[in-house]
């Protein structure tokens, strides 16, 4: 199983991005079903722009990923991602080790809760994005 979670870094630390739309990048946690465990991490560059105009979605769920564990989002990201096969739990927010280790553990809800406040800087996502580059990470 792998899971996705939009991360940027505060103070050295990777923490779960409050808006999925722009992240600065992904952190994608292949899990052992089995045991429970994680196996692996690999960093997935974010596209420029919004979420749910880019193709992050469909890239994810080609590479495998079933659960996106997010701090909040947009009704048309929720149903890009579920339209893909993409199971969303909003309402996660702080370090990704204590996100994934809580998630492991049975502990992550969905808070259901939708952003509403879409392109209140002024920002349009009308435009073409490229594809996110996958990286492992260090």
């Amino acid at each position: 199983m792998k899971l996705a979670l939009p991360t940027k870094t505060v103070d050295g630390k990777a923490v779960v991005d409050s808006h999925f739309g722009h992240c600065e990048y992904f952190t994608v946690v292949c899990v052992d079903d089995a045991t429970r465990t994680e196996t692996s991490r690999v960093r997935v560059e974010a596209p420029e722009g919004c979420g749910c105009k880019s193709n992050v979605a469909e890239l994810l769920a080609a590479d495998g990923v079933t659960v996106m564990l997010a701090g909040n989002m947009g009704q048309g990201a929720v149903d890009r991602l579920a339209g893909v096969g993409i199971e969303v739990l909003r309402g996660c927010e702080g370090e990704l080790d204590q996100i994934i280790s809580d998630w492991l553990a049975g502990k992550v809800v969905d808070n259901a809760e939708i952003c509403d406040h879409h392109d209140e800087d002024g920002h349009s996502c009308h435009h073409e994005h490229e594809a996110p580059v996958l990286k492992p990470l260090s």
